[in-house]
């Protein structure tokens, strides 16, 4: 018998025409690097010029959508089922989010871009007060809310899709109100295909940015040692995809999260430091200017294209970022997916959007008006000219003006490395899955693939072109991507929209049982309320009352032409009624034994008077999830109204909506647990 550890669960469809557009790429560019350099700078020019505008429009779409979303009624939406609780802290979920969205840019980016729009901004006079705010505006729109609207939008729709409705982890499964079981065909395969590509030139123009920042601090450490060469940053890749395969075969705790922690507390410590022994006052005031700026200015630019003006400046800047962007959300979309079950809408778009935004603006106030104070103040112009001959050294030549040079240098290269590390380790994980069906438990020899074809691919287009060729990449691998994601969020609209339909027509009151509720029933009521039965009590009520609860409920649907099925788990202690039309379970009620601690209003004397360390409970379920409410002591008659009750919720919910889903979520095989029903289930 073969080793699960071992067995492969690629899906050839997507795996085959991914791995061959990879194969194609390094094998081509390995034979002539020259005539696909050539070949990248003529295509890039062409899709920045064409669809510039498509782009940005694109990129507006998903921050109003997402924005709109988080602060409407379907912002307290789980993104699982409804008693479903987050599975990181906040601490862990934001290292992790960040460390993969966009720790490699910050550190690339951070001191680089606010000094060369300073010398040469597209609209102010170079070198001046106004080019100083302009620069910083950039940086801040660059790397703002509308970076992290794409990355959102696309996790938003995977999480939803995936926890609430037990659909595969992958992006097909954003199509699937639109095109219904279809996703697991050609479409679904072509869609996920798209996705891979995407997220591996998205990945390699992170890695390629990353190692000439490596090669460039190595170099200013070890001058005489290490050069500055294409040469030099192939051998980094290769050493670096080894620790990142370390990190894979790791798994996601034990590898990803807890580099994503140490790289949290690197850049941070990093930060901190260069804000301490900077000019602290004028980055704390520049900070709160620059926001200020940002925000009144953000409509403008979001539609901003410079037609007016004949420059590439937004395609080299602008329009690169947002596409590298675009191209890299499936990877950051379906990892920060994974790392989400649990929160809200509400709670995951103000996380994602929020949080990361400020820090982000914090960073560039610390970095970026630190070396332009340098400039502007203290006279270091020779910064601009070395950060113009080479970007990837604007960070160590900042840090050469401080304290604690060598020691601080030292360790930028060590969290550049960890960023990299974490990068390539997380997007493997991600590009794995897709090739998998959406599947997690895949064998490490997959993983160990598809690591090391990003270290090739990423070397790849270094030798091809450098930075022009890893700009191509992204930018027209994110155009189909750019399509998919809006079709995406029109399908999510139209979910949600069902889901709003079941809100209303399904909702619950948690309520005592009926008999209780007379006027003369006061201190039987006073009883209900303070007792705390045993668990075996409630095992008892639920296989005995509640059973046969069900099967009378049962019997009477059956004369009526559906299809009954009452069971019991004994494993899950569990009684269960579906009612079936055809193949497909049309409605489902659970009632289950869930173990809560005793309630904090308990004091210790009352708690050390009850007969169990635990509160048990006879809780309802259904299709979507725990509804929070007890039906342990409800008479029989009680409990039949209550399963009548839903199911006539549930048809009133049916009949009121209508553009309810022409199609059903089948069940699909160990995928969807009981937990993952769908409101989809028409």
């Amino acid at each position: 018998m073969k080793n699960k550890s071992s067995r492969s669960t690629i899906l050839l469809p997507v795996f085959v025409p991914a791995a061959a557009i990879m194969l194609l790429l390094v094998i081509g560019t390995a034979i002539n690097p020259e005539s696909a350099g050539e070949l990248f700078s003529t295509v890039l020019n062409f899709t920045t010029e064409t669809f510039g505008w498509f782009y940005m429009l694109a990129v507006a779409i998903f921050l109003m959508f997402i924005l709109v979303l988080a602060f409407s009624s379907y912002g307290s939406i789980k993104l699982g089922p409804d008693h479903a609780q987050a599975e990181y802290n906040f601490l862990e979920w934001f290292a992790m989010l960040f460390s993969a969205g966009y720790g490699i840019a910050l550190l690339f980016y951070g001191v680089a871009e606010p000094v060369i729009h300073f010398a040469s901004p597209p609209l102010s006079t170079p070198q001046t007060i106004e080019a100083a705010k302009e620069a910083m505006q950039i940086a801040y729109f660059h790397w703002g809310f509308h970076i992290w609207a794409i990355y959102g939008v696309v996790g938003l729709s995977l999480a939803y899709f995936s926890f609430r409705h037990g659909l595969p982890l992958s992006m097909r499964s954003t199509l699937y109100p639109l095109i219904g079981d279809k996703i697991y065909g050609p479409i679904g395969h072509t869609v996920d295909v798209f996705a891979i590509v995407g997220t591996m030139f998205g990945i390699a123009t992170s890695l390629g940015i990353s190692v000439s920042q490596i090669n460039a601090g190595l170099n200013y450490l070890l001058p005489n040692t290490i050069p500055v060469s294409i040469t030099v940053q192939v051998i980094i890749i290769a050493l670096v995809t080894l620790a990142a395969l370390a990190s894979v075969l790791a798994g996601m705790d034990k590898g990803v999260k807890r580099l994503s922690i140490l790289n949290m507390m690197l850049a941070t410590g990093l930060m901190l430091f260069v804000f301490i022994v900077g000019p602290t006052i004028f980055i704390l005031n520049a900070f709160m200017e620059n926001t200020g700026s940002y925000l009144g200015n953000i409509v403008e630019r979001t539609f901003s294209l410079q037609a007016y003006q004949s420059s590439d400046w937004i395609g080299s800047w602008t329009l690169f970022i947002f596409a590298w962007t675009i191209a890299w959300a499936p990877f950051v979309g379906l990892f920060i997916a994974k790392i989400s079950r649990g929160r809200t809408i509400r709670e995951f778009v103000l996380g994602v959007m929020l949080v990361p935004t400020f820090f982000t603006f914090f960073w560039f106030a610390v970095f970026g008006d630190t070396a332009l104070h340098m400039i502007m103040v203290d006279g270091y112009d020779a910064l601009i000219t070395e950060v113009q001959n080479n970007q990837a050294i604007a960070l160590f030549k900042l840090l050469e003006n401080l304290p604690f040079t060598q020691i601080v240098s030292s360790l930028t290269v060590l969290l550049i490395i960890t960023f990299f590390v974490t990068s390539s380790d997380s997007g493997s994980l991600v590009i794995d899955s897709l090739a998998a069906g959406g599947r997690s438990d895949t064998p490490w020899w997959q993983r160990t693939f598809w690591v090391v074809t990003e270290g090739a691919v990423a070397a790849a287009l270094l030798v091809a072109g450098g930075l022009t060729a890893l700009q191509t990449a992204a930018i027209i691998s994110a155009l189909p991507f750019a399509v998919i994601i809006l079709i995406s969020i029109f399908g999510m609209w139209r979910a949600l929209r069902i889901e709003g339909h079941r809100n209303q027509s399904l909702g619950n009151d948690n309520h005592l049982p009926p008999h209780l509720l007379k006027l003369e029933a006061w201190r039987e009521r006073i009883d209900y309320m303070t007792e705390q039965p045993t668990r075996d009590k409630v095992l008892s009520y639920i296989r005995g009352t509640i059973l046969s609860s069900m099967n009378e409920v049962a019997e009477k649907f059956a004369d009526t032409g559906w299809l009954p099925d009452v069971n019991y788990d004994e494993i899950n202690n569990r009684a269960v009624l579906e009612l079936r039309s055809g193949d497909n379970v049309e409605f489902w009620y659970e009632v289950r034994l869930s173990e809560h601690d005793i309630p904090d209003y308990y004091t210790e004397d009352m708690a050390n008077k009850l007969p169990q360390e635990h509160h048990y409970r006879a809780e309802v379920y259904l299709r979507r999830g725990g509804q929070t409410y007890d039906l342990y002591g409800y008479e029989s008659v009680s409990i039949i109204n209550d399963i009548i009750d839903q199911f006539e919720k549930y048809l009133h919910f049916v009949n009121v909506s209508p553009d309810i889903l022409p199609w059903r979520m089948q069940e699909h095989d160990e995928d969807i647990t009981l937990e993952q029903g769908s409101v989809f289930d028409k």
